[in-house]
């Protein structure tokens, strides 16, 4: 039988069913914004090679935050348009509510919801386990938000600056022909970039060769670049 849940309850329960994933998790959730919490439990959970997916709905999920997730080899992220369920599964346990993966909601919200156990309502976990495979198969791989991402920062960008001489990462790197992943290792390896804790910083050396650190409101921080700079 399905347990209510309010508040503390679907918190508690939401974190034991990530620390008590043995082989699958899925977390469902329109908003994300992973408190240090649930980060520490997810890192651990790649530790152990679990198969861990998580589906966002909103396109405000931070380029930091993307980053990180990035990081962990077994957790895959993807975006999915128009969502607005909040589910959570492991292989026994599904928590269905209103609560957002999201850190000020975990916090500062009422919440309520359900736990099912797979031993106790088989049919109904059964039913909420296919619904969330068939939203993780309509959404789209966060590389793809992060393209969209790059993308809509250099349209900003280019409205923004007026050196029409410096480009964004992404766009120095497709002009030579390579990934932004790519380039920005690069710049790490030659001293440009320095990473600290999953983010980049501009070193002198690249001030001196002009490059150029801005912060977006909305799509966060990014670096500008002569056009002409050889990684």
């Amino acid at each position: 039988m399905a347990k209510f849940l309010n508040t503390s309850a679907t918190n508690y329960f939401l974190e034991e069913l990530i620390k008590g994933a043995k082989d699958r998790l899925i977390l469902i959730s329109p908003f994300l914004k992973l408190n240090d919490r649930i980060k520490e439990l997810l890192a651990d959970k790649n530790r152990l090679k679990i198969d861990v997916r998580i589906v966002y709905g909103k396109s405000e999920l931070q380029p930091e935050e993307i980053n990180w997730l990035k990081g962990l080899t077994y957790i895959r992220t993807s975006f999915c348009k128009n969502l607005h369920a909040k589910c959570y599964l492991n292989e026994e346990l599904c928590i269905i509510a209103s609560l957002n993966l999201y850190e000020f909601s975990q916090v500062n919200n009422n919440e309520m919801g359900v736990l099912i156990r797979r031993t106790d309502d088989a049919e109904l976990y059964k039913d909420a386990y296919e619904e969330a495979q068939r939203i993780i198969r309509i959404s789209e791989e966060v590389r793809i938000s992060l393209e969209r991402v790059s993308s809509e920062t250099e349209s900003k960008t280019e409205m923004e600056d007026t050196s029409a001489e410096k480009l964004t990462t992404s766009k120095l790197a497709k002009r030579l022909g390579m990934k932004t992943n790519e380039l920005t290792e690069k710049f790490v390896q030659s001293g440009l970039l320095e990473s600290r804790e999953g983010k980049h910083y501009l070193t002198d050396k690249g001030k001196e060769v002009g490059g150029e650190f801005r912060m977006s409101p909305k799509f966060g921080p990014f670096f500008l670049w002569p056009d002409t700079l050889q990684p």
